[in-house]
């Protein structure tokens, strides 16, 4: 079976059947590869959408699941960064620029709307410049607020792509995830804003998380002071109550006499 079986003339119910195809997770990866192939080919802006929505399920067989989603990522990422050619005419020139709007333009439904957000974000990465990919990025900070949601994955995987992205922007957005309702998520949060070593953003919000009676996690908590203690950060204008939070947690952390965190043995 060829690629025009799977899809003729690029146009009405013959993309959606395609797409179709390309993400049932039922079927065998063969039949499932061909279909992708298909969409690679066609390159409407329907059929990268098509694509992008390989993303949202995970086939039973592991192997075979990564080496699609990683084809899918190539495939956009190749089509997005075509590089323009001193030689190109003005028609080739549009066209790739054509071509990397049209990726961009299928991104946004995909990191907005979907259930999982990991690999679409890292498309973005790939395709777009730090000021280019921003906006977007707040788009779907703003479709991830801290409010309660049944499944936190999306939001996890947002936090962890903050994480990574050093800018005080990603830093200050961060800051909301702190009032999650749910664990799992401040703690990823705590762990990015560690990560990015933003101290004038982040060592204030993670003291007072760390202070606040509301909190219960103790992991958290814990995880708290081994950042101070490895990040050397100071602990000015909370130094008494975090000297008791350390007593109180009994994981042979202190405070020495430059208000720093020292020592613990918290395991991770």
């Amino acid at each position: 079976m060829g690629l025009f079986d799977f899809l003729s003339g690029g146009k009405g119910g013959n993309v959606k059947k395609t797409i179709a195809k390309a993400t049932n997770k039922e079927a065998q990866s063969i039949d499932r590869f061909k279909a992708l192939e298909a969409l690679a080919e066609d390159r409407s802006e329907e059929a990268l959408v098509g694509l992008l929505r390989r993303f949202n399920f995970t086939y039973d067989k592991t192997i075979e699941d990564e080496q699609e989603k990683d084809w899918v990522h190539d495939q956009l990422v190749s089509m997005a960064t075509e590089a323009v050619q001193e030689g190109d005419s003005e028609e080739e020139r549009a066209r790739k620029q054509e071509m990397r709007a049209r990726v961009l333009r299928a991104l946004e439904p995909a990191l907005i709307q979907s259930e999982t957000i990991a690999w679409p974000l890292k498309i973005l990465e790939h395709i777009a410049s730090h000021d280019e990919a921003w906006p977007l990025i707040e788009k779907v900070i703003a479709a991830n607020d801290n409010e309660y949601v049944r499944d936190p994955s999306r939001k996890i995987q947002l936090i962890g792509f903050l994480g990574e992205w050093h800018d005080p922007q990603a830093s200050q957005a961060l800051l909301q995830w702190l009032e999650d309702m749910d664990e799992g998520v401040r703690f990823k949060t705590v762990e990015a804003l560690l990560h990015q070593k933003d101290e004038a953003v982040a060592r204030e919000p993670l003291l007072q998380l760390a202070l606040k009676p509301e909190e219960e996690s103790r992991r958290i908590k814990l995880r708290i002071l081994d950042g101070f203690v490895e990040l050397g950060w100071n602990t000015h204008g909370y130094k008494g109550a975090i000297e008791k939070l350390c007593e109180d947690l009994g994981r042979g952390h202190g405070i020495d006499n430059k208000g720093r965190v020292k020592g613990g043995s918290s395991p991770r």
